[in-house]
């Protein structure tokens, strides 16, 4: 194979962009909003396990998942409680950024 200058700029810029464009959703925190049912709460850890429907943005399905949260946002919440909640994942973690009964 020869190697053609006029190729390896534009074929180096290709490369670049193909890689930023791959891992780019990666670097960046997904968000969605959503409802379910509180199962727990544990504000001194951090944690509160809801069960919810299917979450397409961040591709979870329906299931119970412990979320971690501001002990703050958590203390009017309860077992039980239907709640609206808006959650984020970064870095493979699960965070409750907002909640509401």
């Amino acid at each position: 194979m020869v190697f053609d200058r006029k190729y390896a700029t534009p074929m180096a810029v290709a490369a670049a962009a193909a890689v930023v464009a791959v891992a780019a959703p990666l670097a960046f925190a997904q968000q969605a909003e959503a409802s379910g049912e509180v199962r727990r709460v544990d504000p001194a850890a951090g944690k509160v396990t809801i069960k919810h429907d299917a979450i397409k943005q961040l591709d979870l399905p329906a299931m119970t998942l412990v979320y971690e949260a501001d002990p703050a946002l958590l203390a009017k919440i309860k077992a039980g409680d239907k709640v609206r909640f808006t959650a984020v994942r970064k870095d493979g973690k699960y965070t409750v950024t907002a909640i509401a009964n």
